[in-house]
């Protein structure tokens, strides 16, 4: 005992300068035991219970999963039906989509046939109409390229001079031909000093004849249009101002007679731009020809000058023709005389028979007014023989016949 209490006493542990001995520290670990021992079964209690409540949890859980399942269970059936329902729904729908689409697809599918034929045909009309205008275009071009070789003949007939002139002649005589009547001119005649104008136009009353030279030198305009350069083109109208009054004074020369041609002639220019483009740049030109008694006409005034000479030439013929017509108009008015003497009887007639008619209208109103008076007698039957020999002794208008008792009438002549 001595000797367990004595190693109870002994030190077991220094902390500092406190020691502990292992009674004391047997002492701490027998209370700690015992706290262990006290911690542990609250532990096991705490579990036990915590068990318990976890099982009623897990039961109660169990419990609100079944119903949840159930909730669950019905909510799918309920979703099966609505499923099923909507699945109907959209079956039915389905088909009346594909109706209707296929409808619409077919009436798409007859518009765009028709739109197609229409189409088709529309584009059929205009490949026509194209052919057509190309047929004219073809037609054009044949035209176009038949007036480019016309062209390229009147080039090829003005560049040569004696072409030229025929041209120019032809051109000329078509105008005087259609202006004046046959024998009003004459072509290619020849003057006395031996000289042949291209027209010579005879002039009424005796007068002298018109001369025109048709023979125009195109050559120089040609070689003005061709040249290229301020000098080549001042050359070029030198020479053509030059070869003009060799021109104008040729025509002066030889067609200016006296007493057998008019003391002005005519140059005949058959082109109207040439004929103003002389009037614009070259009328030093102009002028001298005028002092030549030249006078340059394009196709338009030769036109206009041969109306004036047909105009002079009618009101010759005219002239001429008066004293016929004076003759004609004296007859005309022996005519108007005896047609004036033949109304006059016939006015004598037509009073000798309207005084007829007013002696017959007067006679048969004189008719009339009788037949009234007739138509205005009474007639009656006498009751006592005096009064029907009173009658009888009593001229009267009106008796009867005893013997054959009709009534006799005696109508009183009376000059009214």
């Amino acid at each position: 005992m001595n000797e367990t209490a004595s190693s109870l006493s002994e030190p077991f542990l220094r902390l500092g300068a406190t020691t502990i001995t292992l009674g004391q520290a047997m002492a701490v670990g027998a209370v700690l035991f015992l706290l262990l021992a006290c911690a542990l079964v609250a532990a096991l209690w705490r579990s036990a219970k915590a068990r318990e409540q976890a099982a009623a949890e897990a039961a109660a859980q169990a419990r609100e999963a079944g119903a949840r399942m159930a909730a669950i269970v019905q909510s799918q059936a309920e979703m099966q039906g609505r499923i099923g329902a909507i699945a109907e729904v959209f079956g039915a729908r389905q088909a009346e989509l594909t109706q209707s689409i296929g409808q619409r697809l077919d009436a798409m599918t007859g518009r765009l046939g028709q739109t197609m034929s229409e189409q088709t045909k529309s584009t059929h009309e205009s490949l026509a109409k194209l052919q057509e205008r190309l047929a004219v275009i073809d037609t054009a071009q044949n035209n176009i390229q038949s007036l480019a070789g016309q062209v390229v003949q009147l080039q090829a007939i003005l560049s040569n001079k004696q072409t030229r002139g025929a041209f120019g002649q032809a051109r000329m005589e078509a105008i005087v031909a259609d202006g004046l009547p046959m024998g009003g001119y004459e072509f290619q005649t020849t003057l006395s000093n031996g000289n042949r104008p291209d027209c010579l136009i005879h002039m009424p009353n005796g007068a002298p004849a018109l001369a025109i030279d048709a023979k125009f030198p195109l050559e120089a305009w040609n070689a003005i249009r061709a040249a290229e350069g301020a000098e080549a083109q001042k050359m070029a109208a030198q020479a053509f101002r030059r070869d003009l009054e060799v021109h104008i004074r040729d025509i002066s020369e030889k067609y200016l007679i006296q007493g057998e041609t008019q003391d002005t002639a005519f140059m005949f220019v058959p082109s109207e731009s040439v004929f103003a483009e002389i009037h614009e740049h070259f009328e030093a030109i102009v002028h001298r020809a005028h002092r030549a008694r030249i006078v340059i006409v394009s196709p338009s005034l030769l036109m206009l000058s041969i109306q004036v000479i047909q105009a002079i030439l009618k009101d010759a013929r005219m002239r001429e023709q008066a004293h016929l017509i004076q003759g004609e108009v004296v007859r005309l008015m022996e005519d108007v005389a005896r047609v004036d003497e033949r109304v006059r009887k016939l006015q004598t007639h037509f009073g000798q028979a309207t005084k007829d008619i007013d002696d017959i209208l007067i006679s048969t109103a004189k008719v009339t007014r009788r037949g009234e008076k007739i138509e205005a007698l009474e007639f009656g039957l006498p009751d006592a023989p005096d009064s029907a020999a009173g009658a009888a002794a009593k001229p009267d208008k009106h008796s009867v016949d005893s013997k054959t008792g009709q009534l006799r009438l005696r109508v009183v002549e009376r000059d009214d």
